[in-house]
Protein backbone atom coordinates (compact mmCIF):
# COMPACT_ATOMS: atom_id res chain seq x y z
CA UNK A 1 0.00 0.00 0.00
CA UNK A 2 1.30 3.40 -0.41
CA UNK A 3 2.46 5.81 2.11
CA UNK A 4 0.92 9.41 1.89
CA UNK A 5 3.91 11.92 1.03
CA UNK A 6 5.08 13.70 3.74
CA UNK A 7 3.73 16.98 2.53
CA UNK A 8 0.21 15.58 3.30
CA UNK A 9 1.17 15.61 6.95
CA UNK A 10 1.25 19.55 7.04
CA UNK A 11 -1.66 19.82 5.04
CA UNK A 12 -3.39 17.85 7.37
CA UNK A 13 -1.90 19.68 10.49
CA UNK A 14 -3.21 23.05 8.78
CA UNK A 15 -6.67 22.33 7.85
CA UNK A 16 -6.49 20.59 11.55
CA UNK A 17 -5.38 23.45 13.55
CA UNK A 18 -7.98 26.06 10.72
CA UNK A 19 -10.65 23.94 12.06
CA UNK A 20 -9.80 23.81 15.63
CA UNK A 21 -10.54 27.83 14.78
CA UNK A 22 -12.94 27.74 12.98
CA UNK A 23 -15.25 25.92 15.53
CA UNK A 24 -13.73 28.39 18.38
CA UNK A 25 -15.52 31.43 15.95
CA UNK A 26 -18.49 29.30 15.30
CA UNK A 27 -19.29 29.12 19.05
CA UNK A 28 -17.89 32.72 19.61
CA UNK A 29 -19.32 35.06 17.03
CA UNK A 30 -23.20 33.88 17.72
CA UNK A 31 -22.47 34.63 21.80
CA UNK A 32 -20.68 37.65 20.83
CA UNK A 33 -24.11 38.83 18.53
CA UNK A 34 -26.24 37.63 21.28
CA UNK A 35 -24.35 40.04 23.96
CA UNK A 36 -24.89 42.87 21.30
CA UNK A 37 -28.36 42.54 20.97
CA UNK A 38 -31.34 40.35 21.34
CA UNK A 39 -32.92 40.48 18.20
CA UNK A 40 -33.67 37.25 16.17
CA UNK A 41 -33.66 39.51 12.67
CA UNK A 42 -30.31 40.53 13.68
CA UNK A 43 -28.73 37.09 15.17
CA UNK A 44 -29.91 35.62 11.56
CA UNK A 45 -28.04 38.68 9.46
CA UNK A 46 -24.29 37.66 11.57
CA UNK A 47 -25.14 33.77 10.73
CA UNK A 48 -26.34 33.81 7.36
CA UNK A 49 -23.80 36.48 6.53
CA UNK A 50 -21.03 33.78 6.49
CA UNK A 51 -22.70 31.33 3.82
CA UNK A 52 -23.37 34.33 1.33
CA UNK A 53 -20.04 34.38 -0.08
CA UNK A 54 -20.72 30.55 -1.36
CA UNK A 55 -23.90 32.10 -3.05
CA UNK A 56 -22.91 35.17 -4.68
CA UNK A 57 -19.46 34.09 -5.54
CA UNK A 58 -19.30 30.22 -5.92
CA UNK A 59 -18.27 29.56 -9.74
CA UNK A 60 -16.56 32.34 -9.79
CA UNK A 61 -13.87 31.82 -7.15
CA UNK A 62 -13.88 28.30 -8.28
CA UNK A 63 -13.04 29.78 -11.83
CA UNK A 64 -10.10 32.22 -10.42
CA UNK A 65 -8.72 29.28 -8.39
CA UNK A 66 -8.10 27.40 -11.01
CA UNK A 67 -6.08 29.90 -12.44
CA UNK A 68 -4.24 30.86 -9.52
CA UNK A 69 -1.27 29.03 -7.90
CA UNK A 70 -2.63 26.71 -5.77
CA UNK A 71 -0.27 26.66 -2.64
CA UNK A 72 0.04 30.28 -2.95
CA UNK A 73 -3.70 31.11 -2.57
CA UNK A 74 -4.30 29.04 0.40
CA UNK A 75 -1.62 30.63 2.54
CA UNK A 76 -2.39 33.80 1.71
CA UNK A 77 -6.39 33.59 2.58
CA UNK A 78 -5.53 32.32 6.07
CA UNK A 79 -2.69 34.87 6.34
CA UNK A 80 -5.27 37.34 5.32
CA UNK A 81 -7.92 36.32 7.62
CA UNK A 82 -6.10 35.67 10.25
CA UNK A 83 -5.21 39.78 9.77
CA UNK A 84 -8.64 40.54 9.87
CA UNK A 85 -9.65 38.95 12.83
CA UNK A 86 -7.84 41.32 14.53
CA UNK A 87 -10.33 44.09 13.53
CA UNK A 88 -13.29 43.07 15.51
CA UNK A 89 -10.39 41.79 18.51
CA UNK A 90 -9.68 45.33 18.38
CA UNK A 91 -13.37 46.37 18.26
CA UNK A 92 -14.17 43.88 21.15
CA UNK A 93 -11.09 45.13 23.56
CA UNK A 94 -12.10 48.75 23.43
CA UNK A 95 -15.93 48.12 23.52
CA UNK A 96 -17.07 49.37 19.93
CA UNK A 97 -17.91 46.32 19.03
CA UNK A 98 -21.27 46.05 16.75
CA UNK A 99 -23.59 43.74 14.79
CA UNK A 100 -22.54 45.47 11.01
CA UNK A 101 -18.82 44.90 11.85
CA UNK A 102 -19.75 40.92 12.74
CA UNK A 103 -21.81 40.54 9.56
CA UNK A 104 -18.93 41.75 7.62
CA UNK A 105 -16.11 39.60 9.41
CA UNK A 106 -18.35 36.78 8.94
CA UNK A 107 -18.85 37.53 5.18
CA UNK A 108 -15.41 37.78 4.78
CA UNK A 109 -14.46 34.69 6.59
CA UNK A 110 -16.44 33.25 4.37
CA UNK A 111 -15.36 34.58 1.49
CA UNK A 112 -11.67 33.24 2.41
CA UNK A 113 -13.38 30.02 3.31
CA UNK A 114 -14.31 29.18 -0.24
CA UNK A 115 -11.30 30.35 -1.51
CA UNK A 116 -8.95 28.12 1.02
CA UNK A 117 -11.79 25.35 0.53
CA UNK A 118 -11.60 25.25 -3.22
CA UNK A 119 -8.13 25.48 -3.64
CA UNK A 120 -7.27 22.92 -1.11
CA UNK A 121 -9.60 20.46 -3.13
CA UNK A 122 -7.80 21.01 -6.23
CA UNK A 123 -4.02 21.12 -4.71
CA UNK A 124 -4.58 17.58 -3.04
CA UNK A 125 -5.09 15.57 -6.04
CA UNK A 126 -2.11 17.13 -7.60
CA UNK A 127 -0.03 16.41 -4.29
CA UNK A 128 -1.49 12.72 -3.63
CA UNK A 129 -0.66 11.91 -8.03
CA UNK A 130 -4.41 11.38 -8.23
CA UNK A 131 -4.31 8.18 -6.80
CA UNK A 132 -7.51 7.00 -5.88
CA UNK A 133 -7.01 5.13 -2.97
CA UNK A 134 -4.37 7.56 -1.52
CA UNK A 135 -7.52 10.45 -2.20
CA UNK A 136 -9.69 8.48 0.02
CA UNK A 137 -7.61 7.76 3.22
CA UNK A 138 -6.52 11.59 3.09
CA UNK A 139 -9.68 12.69 2.78
CA UNK A 140 -11.01 9.89 5.49
CA UNK A 141 -8.19 11.79 7.93
CA UNK A 142 -8.88 15.32 6.73
CA UNK A 143 -12.82 14.51 7.30
CA UNK A 144 -12.25 13.63 10.93
CA UNK A 145 -9.83 15.99 11.54
CA UNK A 146 -12.13 18.43 10.72
CA UNK A 147 -15.43 17.00 12.64
CA UNK A 148 -13.38 16.36 15.68
CA UNK A 149 -11.65 20.18 15.93
CA UNK A 150 -14.89 22.06 14.58
CA UNK A 151 -17.40 19.59 15.92
CA UNK A 152 -16.01 18.59 19.56
CA UNK A 153 -13.09 20.68 20.58
CA UNK A 154 -13.88 23.79 18.88
CA UNK A 155 -17.17 25.24 20.15
CA UNK A 156 -17.03 24.38 23.73
CA UNK A 157 -12.89 26.08 23.86
CA UNK A 158 -14.80 28.96 21.69
CA UNK A 159 -17.38 29.34 24.71
CA UNK A 160 -14.68 29.34 27.42
CA UNK A 161 -12.25 31.82 25.89
CA UNK A 162 -15.04 34.14 25.56
CA UNK A 163 -15.47 33.95 29.35
CA UNK A 164 -11.58 35.04 29.51
CA UNK A 165 -12.54 38.14 27.37
CA UNK A 166 -14.62 38.86 24.09
CA UNK A 167 -11.61 39.46 22.27
CA UNK A 168 -9.80 36.53 23.46
CA UNK A 169 -11.65 33.85 21.20
CA UNK A 170 -11.27 35.99 18.07
CA UNK A 171 -7.32 36.32 18.87
CA UNK A 172 -7.22 32.71 19.26
CA UNK A 173 -8.98 32.10 15.67
CA UNK A 174 -6.57 34.64 14.39
CA UNK A 175 -3.40 32.31 15.71
CA UNK A 176 -4.99 29.20 14.27
CA UNK A 177 -5.47 31.03 10.72
CA UNK A 178 -1.82 32.20 10.87
CA UNK A 179 -0.07 29.06 12.03
CA UNK A 180 -2.19 27.78 9.24
CA UNK A 181 -0.66 30.09 6.46
CA UNK A 182 2.81 29.04 8.07
CA UNK A 183 2.24 25.23 7.38
CA UNK A 184 0.76 25.72 3.77
CA UNK A 185 3.63 28.19 3.00
CA UNK A 186 6.09 25.14 3.61
CA UNK A 187 4.02 23.03 1.18
CA UNK A 188 5.49 21.77 -1.75
CA UNK A 189 5.14 22.91 -5.28
CA UNK A 190 3.18 20.91 -7.70
CA UNK A 191 2.93 21.42 -11.34
CA UNK A 192 0.26 24.17 -12.29
CA UNK A 193 -2.44 22.67 -15.05
CA UNK A 194 -1.69 23.32 -18.30
CA UNK A 195 -2.91 26.37 -19.40
CA UNK A 196 -5.93 26.96 -21.63
CA UNK A 197 -6.94 29.16 -24.38
CA UNK A 198 -7.61 32.68 -22.71
CA UNK A 199 -11.19 33.33 -21.92
CA UNK A 200 -13.25 35.53 -19.55
CA UNK A 201 -13.91 34.26 -16.27
CA UNK A 202 -17.73 34.45 -16.78
CA UNK A 203 -16.92 32.03 -19.60
CA UNK A 204 -14.63 29.61 -17.83
CA UNK A 205 -17.29 29.59 -14.76
CA UNK A 206 -19.75 29.05 -16.77
CA UNK A 207 -17.53 25.93 -18.39
CA UNK A 208 -17.14 24.58 -14.91
CA UNK A 209 -20.77 24.42 -14.39
CA UNK A 210 -21.48 23.11 -17.21
CA UNK A 211 -18.78 20.50 -16.93
CA UNK A 212 -21.01 19.28 -13.80
CA UNK A 213 -24.21 19.30 -15.44
CA UNK A 214 -23.50 17.50 -18.58
CA UNK A 215 -21.34 14.31 -16.80
CA UNK A 216 -24.21 11.88 -15.21
CA UNK A 217 -21.55 10.72 -12.73
CA UNK A 218 -20.73 14.31 -11.31
CA UNK A 219 -24.22 15.83 -11.71
CA UNK A 220 -25.06 12.02 -9.42
CA UNK A 221 -22.57 13.58 -6.56
CA UNK A 222 -23.17 16.72 -6.58
CA UNK A 223 -26.96 15.98 -5.62
CA UNK A 224 -26.53 14.02 -3.04
CA UNK A 225 -25.04 17.03 -0.81
CA UNK A 226 -27.67 19.45 -2.50
CA UNK A 227 -30.70 17.35 -1.63
CA UNK A 228 -29.03 16.21 2.11
CA UNK A 229 -28.77 19.65 2.95
CA UNK A 230 -32.59 20.44 2.08
CA UNK A 231 -33.24 17.25 4.14
CA UNK A 232 -30.84 17.91 7.07
CA UNK A 233 -31.21 21.51 7.46
CA UNK A 234 -35.06 20.96 7.03
CA UNK A 235 -34.07 18.38 10.20
CA UNK A 236 -31.90 20.88 12.31
CA UNK A 237 -34.36 23.40 11.84
CA UNK A 238 -36.69 21.79 14.26
CA UNK A 239 -34.07 19.57 16.27
CA UNK A 240 -33.91 21.82 19.64
CA UNK A 241 -37.88 21.75 19.20
CA UNK A 242 -38.51 17.97 18.67
CA UNK A 243 -36.31 17.02 21.12
CA UNK A 244 -37.64 19.45 24.00
CA UNK A 245 -41.35 18.20 22.68
CA UNK A 246 -41.20 14.88 21.98
CA UNK A 247 -38.08 13.12 23.33
CA UNK A 248 -38.39 15.24 26.83
CA UNK A 249 -34.85 16.39 27.25
CA UNK A 250 -33.16 19.74 28.04
CA UNK A 251 -30.68 21.35 26.48
CA UNK A 252 -27.65 19.20 28.26
CA UNK A 253 -29.32 16.56 26.77
CA UNK A 254 -29.67 18.21 23.22
CA UNK A 255 -25.88 18.58 23.66
CA UNK A 256 -25.68 15.23 23.58
CA UNK A 257 -27.65 14.08 20.94
CA UNK A 258 -25.46 16.34 18.44
CA UNK A 259 -22.37 14.84 20.05
CA UNK A 260 -23.70 11.06 18.61
CA UNK A 261 -24.39 12.61 15.52
CA UNK A 262 -20.56 14.07 15.79
CA UNK A 263 -19.21 10.59 17.03
CA UNK A 264 -21.19 8.91 13.96
CA UNK A 265 -19.45 11.44 11.38
CA UNK A 266 -16.29 10.53 12.88
CA UNK A 267 -16.64 6.29 12.61
CA UNK A 268 -18.13 7.01 9.00
CA UNK A 269 -14.85 8.92 7.86
CA UNK A 270 -12.65 6.00 9.23
CA UNK A 271 -14.70 3.44 7.69
CA UNK A 272 -15.37 5.39 4.52
CA UNK A 273 -12.30 3.92 2.53
CA UNK A 274 -13.16 0.49 3.62
CA UNK A 275 -16.30 0.24 2.46
CA UNK A 276 -15.25 1.66 -0.53
CA UNK A 277 -13.15 -1.26 -1.59
CA UNK A 278 -15.43 -4.09 -0.16
CA UNK A 279 -18.24 -2.71 -1.90
CA UNK A 280 -17.03 -0.08 -4.76
CA UNK A 281 -17.56 3.42 -4.52
CA UNK A 282 -20.83 3.59 -6.40
CA UNK A 283 -22.34 1.18 -3.94
CA UNK A 284 -20.96 2.48 -1.21
CA UNK A 285 -22.55 6.07 -1.71
CA UNK A 286 -25.92 4.02 -2.47
CA UNK A 287 -25.37 2.25 1.02
CA UNK A 288 -24.88 5.43 2.95
CA UNK A 289 -27.19 7.70 1.45
CA UNK A 290 -30.01 4.88 1.98
CA UNK A 291 -28.55 4.55 5.70
CA UNK A 292 -28.86 8.43 5.84
CA UNK A 293 -32.84 8.37 5.07
CA UNK A 294 -33.42 5.21 7.26
CA UNK A 295 -31.85 6.86 10.26
CA UNK A 296 -33.92 10.28 9.54
CA UNK A 297 -37.06 7.99 9.65
CA UNK A 298 -36.26 6.20 12.39
CA UNK A 299 -35.43 9.86 14.31
CA UNK A 300 -38.97 10.91 13.30
CA UNK A 301 -40.50 7.50 14.79
CA UNK A 302 -37.90 7.58 17.95
CA UNK A 303 -39.77 6.88 21.40
CA UNK A 304 -37.30 8.46 23.45
CA UNK A 305 -33.64 10.31 23.70
CA UNK A 306 -31.41 6.48 23.11
CA UNK A 307 -33.03 5.82 20.13
CA UNK A 308 -32.66 9.30 18.58
CA UNK A 309 -29.42 9.25 19.86
CA UNK A 310 -28.50 6.37 17.90
CA UNK A 311 -30.16 6.85 14.71
CA UNK A 312 -28.41 10.56 14.42
CA UNK A 313 -25.28 8.60 15.11
CA UNK A 314 -26.23 6.56 12.22
CA UNK A 315 -26.82 9.89 10.14
CA UNK A 316 -23.58 10.97 11.04
CA UNK A 317 -21.89 7.76 10.05
CA UNK A 318 -23.03 8.14 6.72
CA UNK A 319 -22.87 11.76 6.26
CA UNK A 320 -19.25 11.34 7.09
CA UNK A 321 -18.40 8.51 4.80
CA UNK A 322 -20.59 10.46 1.83
CA UNK A 323 -18.35 13.38 2.74
CA UNK A 324 -15.00 11.02 2.24
CA UNK A 325 -16.06 9.24 -0.77
CA UNK A 326 -17.97 11.70 -2.74
CA UNK A 327 -15.10 14.36 -3.20
CA UNK A 328 -12.56 11.55 -2.99
CA UNK A 329 -13.88 10.14 -6.42
CA UNK A 330 -14.44 13.91 -8.12
CA UNK A 331 -10.95 14.69 -7.05
CA UNK A 332 -9.89 11.30 -9.14
CA UNK A 333 -11.70 11.76 -12.03
CA UNK A 334 -11.87 15.95 -13.08
CA UNK A 335 -9.43 17.36 -15.25
CA UNK A 336 -6.89 19.15 -13.10
CA UNK A 337 -7.85 22.74 -15.19
CA UNK A 338 -11.37 22.07 -14.54
CA UNK A 339 -11.13 20.95 -10.73
CA UNK A 340 -11.70 24.47 -8.82
CA UNK A 341 -14.89 25.18 -10.73
CA UNK A 342 -16.07 21.80 -10.67
CA UNK A 343 -15.38 21.50 -6.34
CA UNK A 344 -17.48 24.82 -6.47
CA UNK A 345 -19.94 24.99 -8.52
CA UNK A 346 -21.09 21.70 -6.67
CA UNK A 347 -20.39 23.27 -3.12
CA UNK A 348 -22.81 26.42 -4.36
CA UNK A 349 -24.95 23.75 -4.99
CA UNK A 350 -25.28 22.53 -1.49
CA UNK A 351 -25.34 25.71 -0.16
CA UNK A 352 -27.62 27.47 -2.23
CA UNK A 353 -29.67 24.64 -1.16
CA UNK A 354 -29.63 24.81 2.45
CA UNK A 355 -31.91 28.11 3.12
CA UNK A 356 -34.79 26.43 1.31
CA UNK A 357 -34.45 23.11 4.08
CA UNK A 358 -34.28 25.66 6.72
CA UNK A 359 -37.38 27.17 5.20
CA UNK A 360 -39.54 24.01 4.38
CA UNK A 361 -38.67 22.66 8.11
CA UNK A 362 -40.03 25.78 9.93
CA UNK A 363 -43.36 25.45 7.43
CA UNK A 364 -43.39 21.95 7.86
CA UNK A 365 -43.30 22.26 11.51
CA UNK A 366 -45.73 25.30 11.71
CA UNK A 367 -48.20 23.58 9.32
CA UNK A 368 -48.20 20.59 10.52
CA UNK A 369 -45.95 19.57 13.51
CA UNK A 370 -43.02 18.53 14.37
CA UNK A 371 -42.07 15.29 13.37
CA UNK A 372 -43.64 16.44 9.75
CA UNK A 373 -40.04 17.90 8.64
CA UNK A 374 -38.38 14.83 9.74
CA UNK A 375 -40.47 12.44 7.75
CA UNK A 376 -40.00 14.61 4.72
CA UNK A 377 -36.92 14.30 4.80
CA UNK A 378 -36.47 10.86 5.42
CA UNK A 379 -38.33 10.65 2.06
CA UNK A 380 -36.48 13.30 0.33
CA UNK A 381 -33.15 11.24 1.16
CA UNK A 382 -34.30 8.32 0.00
CA UNK A 383 -35.96 9.76 -3.28
CA UNK A 384 -32.38 11.17 -4.26
CA UNK A 385 -30.63 7.61 -3.20
CA UNK A 386 -33.45 6.10 -5.93
CA UNK A 387 -32.33 8.48 -8.38
CA UNK A 388 -28.64 9.15 -7.92
CA UNK A 389 -28.14 5.29 -7.75
CA UNK A 390 -28.54 5.09 -11.10
CA UNK A 391 -25.56 7.65 -12.15
CA UNK A 392 -23.30 6.68 -9.52
CA UNK A 393 -22.83 2.50 -10.43
CA UNK A 394 -19.40 0.79 -10.25
CA UNK A 395 -19.01 0.14 -13.72
CA UNK A 396 -19.79 4.14 -14.34
CA UNK A 397 -17.09 5.10 -12.02
CA UNK A 398 -14.27 2.58 -13.39
CA UNK A 399 -15.22 3.75 -16.59
CA UNK A 400 -14.71 7.67 -15.32
CA UNK A 401 -11.43 6.53 -13.47
CA UNK A 402 -9.99 4.39 -16.42
CA UNK A 403 -10.98 7.48 -18.55
CA UNK A 404 -9.03 9.68 -16.31
CA UNK A 405 -5.80 7.86 -16.14
CA UNK A 406 -5.93 7.56 -19.87
CA UNK A 407 -5.91 11.08 -20.34
CA UNK A 408 -3.54 12.13 -17.75
CA UNK A 409 -0.92 9.57 -18.72
CA UNK A 410 0.27 11.73 -21.46
CA UNK A 411 0.97 14.97 -19.26
CA UNK A 412 2.55 12.92 -17.01
CA UNK A 413 4.50 11.04 -19.65
CA UNK A 414 5.45 14.96 -21.12
CA UNK A 415 6.54 16.48 -17.87
CA UNK A 416 7.89 13.54 -15.23
CA UNK A 417 10.28 15.11 -13.49
CA UNK A 418 8.12 17.49 -11.82
CA UNK A 419 5.30 15.39 -11.17
CA UNK A 420 7.84 12.96 -9.13
CA UNK A 421 9.90 15.66 -7.72
CA UNK A 422 6.62 17.18 -5.96
CA UNK A 423 5.52 14.01 -4.85
CA UNK A 424 8.56 12.24 -3.61
CA UNK A 425 10.16 15.66 -2.23
CA UNK A 426 6.64 15.72 -0.76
Amino acid sequence: MRRLPAGFGRLWAAQTVSSLGDGVSHAALPLLALGLTRDPMALAVVTAAGTLPWLLFGVLGGALVDRWDRRRTMWVVDAARALLLAIPAAAAAFDVLSIPLLAAVAFLLGLGGLFFDTAATAYLPDLLGRDPALLERANSRLRGAQTAMSGFAGPPAGSALLALGRAVPLLADALSFALSALLVRSLPAVPRPVPQVRESLLRQARAGASYVFRDRLLLGLALRPAVGNVAFLAVGTVLALFAHERLGIGAFGFGLLLTAEATGGLLGAGIASFLGRRLGTGTALTCTAAAEGLAILGLAAAPNPYVAGLALAVCGAGMGATMVLGPSLRQAIVPAHLMGRVASTSRMLAMCAAPFGAFLGGWLATTYDVRTPLYTAAGLLLAMTAVTSTMTTNRRIEAALRSSSDRERPAQDSHPAPLTDAVIAA
